[in-house]
């Protein structure tokens, strides 16, 4: 998505964009929705517009909460401050597993969303798709159509995940770091009990770092079976986190990456003159 991303601005300042015009709302939206397209149709993945928005619209310092039916966008404060003074640091730790969301798992969560949304649509006829959904809707659903087994489950996980990232949004804005941490972990444990998304590694990867001092949360990252984990951690503890990740993710005959990170600009074009 960042290649993606970056060969738009470029091609973008090469039909002469001004700058209003690139970095305006309007592009960056415009801008992602191209490359999503490009993903979708030459690569073959059916992939959300998530990684492609944030790559191209971020800001430093702020979160995005991203509506993905409308496309409009929200800049998250990372902390009620700027001056406020135990904000935390992410931890990215890469598992060295690899994934092809083409190939994988992914294309077939897409389909159970689908057919999930179907059989809610039957108790509620506004529920265009799964974020239209509650839990009372899947109860609803439970008791007049048996929805039951995995789909049930797909089910469970969008609903519970959508309000999750609301929740999330609002607790990152105003420095609540342990509700915002709480969230993480139960995210993780929805990905991999009823998404089923997760695999071995990235469980030992979050689950070490959910008992490491000093970690509010983390969890999995990326379209699953594979990739990176994100934790949430304070500043002062994030160099023993990661020391602390690789020694004993050797011990299981794998070896990890991780590096520190906050949020940050999205891409822009850069003078260098």
């Amino acid at each position: 998505a960042s290649l993606e991303t970056a060969t738009a601005i470029f091609l973008e300042q090469v039909m002469k964009l001004n700058e209003s015009q690139m970095y305006g709302k309007e592009q960056k939206i415009n801008r992602a929705k191209l490359c999503q397209r490009a993903e979708n149709t030459f690569c073959g993945v059916p992939c959300g517009i998530m990684d492609q928005f944030i790559s191209g619209a971020a800001r430093g310092g702020k979160l995005l909460l991203i509506d993905c039916r409308s496309l409009d966008y929200k800049e998250i404060p990372l902390g009620s401050s700027d001056e406020q003074e135990d904000k935390p640091v992410l931890v990215v730790t890469d598992s060295k597993v690899k994934h092809c969301l083409g190939d994988s798992e992914y294309p077939v969560r897409v389909q159970q969303c689908k057919d999930a949304t179907a059989i809610l649509s039957k108790v509620n006829d506004c529920i265009k798709s799964l974020r239209d959904a509650t839990i009372v809707d899947i109860e609803a659903a439970k008791k007049k159509l048996g929805l039951e087994g995995t789909i049930l489950k797909r089910a469970l996980h969008v609903v519970s995940e959508n309000k999750r990232t609301v929740d999330a949004a609002a607790a990152l804005e105003s420095g609540d770091w342990k509700a915002a941490g709480k969230l993480m972990n139960e995210s993780h444990s929805s990905m991999k009990e009823d998404y089923e998304v997760s695999c071995k590694e990235i469980d030992t990867l979050v689950a070490l770092a959910q008992s490491f001092d000093g970690v509010y949360g983390s969890r999995m990252t990326g379209g699953g079976f594979g990739g990176c984990t994100v934790t949430l951690v304070k500043k002062e503890a994030a160099n023993g986190l990661i020391g602390y990740l690789k020694e004993e993710y050797k011990k299981t005959g794998q070896e990890c990456e991780c590096f520190v990170t906050s949020p940050s600009q999205g891409g822009v074009v850069v003078d260098l003159d």
